[in-house]
């Protein structure tokens, strides 16, 4: 009868670890390591926004995605997550919030990469996937999901004011305050909530009346209003102006960032050996970024 009683004790204390203890979140991992050269001369192949910044805020990018990467879970679901995934990820976190100096994402551990669209259920295959990328809730809480296309895709072409994982981290700053609303109060000053509400309105008002030239996706509602208009506010910050101003200065104040002054282009890279390195080091490739 005790051998009994002490195995229901052992099974009641298994259930209850395993059901109702949280584990204990792990400690913030800070950088304690260079940033790599050959993970500069990524950042300068494919993240134009990077390219615009000047020495010292470059090494506050750097430092930024290397904090972002070592505290983030990747998985790949039948693709190989690898170095320049993982720093286009870090890259599409830092931008929206480059200015905020302690920022950190409390609400995403996890990055899970797809070879192609996805449907709902996340399968590849059958006519319904047009998902690019998702915020996960409920049992995927804390998770996003990426297709690896179009996270590419949305760095490669700097033209269509589309960047796939810059709306899925707009979408989780604007989850902070509770709700996926288009309304980011962790950015926004009070004072301008009713004004952005009103504008918002506005301008989804001009995207069903077939008067704007705001992605379509963006008139669903107000959350993915807020994460389109941010994608195009990162991309072509100087036709946003052009064409919306009130909604380019309002962007300006949520995000901190003087966008329309900044040089957004690539670097065409010249790895032969003799060339100057693209890391900007003032060394041959060779006795540079080639050893590192």
């Amino acid at each position: 009868m005790a051998v009994l009683f002490s195995l229901f004790l052992i099974i009641v204390f298994i259930v209850y670890a395993v059901f109702f203890v949280k584990p204990k979140k792990s400690e913030w991992i800070s950088p304690t390591t260079p940033f790599l050269k050959k993970w500069k001369m990524i950042l300068v192949e494919k993240v134009a926004f990077y390219n615009a910044l000047d020495a010292n805020q470059k090494k506050i990018f750097e430092y930024k995605v290397h904090d972002f990467i070592l505290n983030c879970k990747f998985i790949g679901v039948d693709t190989v997550v690898d170095i320049t995934d993982k720093l286009l990820i870090g890259a599409s976190a830092v931008i929206p919030i480059f200015n905020f100096p302690t920022w950190r994402y409390p609400n995403i551990s996890e990055i899970i990469l797809y070879p192609r669209m996805f449907d709902r259920d996340f399968k590849t295959t059958g006519e319904n996937r047009r998902i690019l990328g998702m915020v996960g809730n409920g049992y995927l809480e804390g998770k996003m999901v990426l297709s690896k296309p179009a996270l590419h895709l949305g760095f490669e072409n700097g033209s269509d004011k589309k960047n796939t994982a810059i709306h899925e981290f707009v979408h989780l700053i604007d989850k902070l305050d509770g709700e996926i609303d288009g309304v980011p109060k962790v950015l926004l000053d009070k004072q301008y909530v009713i004004p952005w509400l009103d504008l918002m309105n506005k301008k989804i008002d001009e995207i069903y009346e077939g008067e704007s030239d705001i992605n379509p996706y963006g008139g669903t509602n107000n959350a993915e209003f807020f994460s389109v208009v941010s994608e195009y506010f990162f991309e072509r910050p100087k036709l946003l102006a052009k064409k919306h101003p009130e909604l380019y200065e309002l962007l300006e104040k949520i995000f901190k960032q003087d966008m329309d002054d900044m040089d957004l282009h690539f670097k065409r890279v010249d790895v032969s050996r003799n060339a100057p390195c693209p890391c900007n080091s003032g060394l041959k490739y060779k006795k540079c970024c080639m050893v590192d």
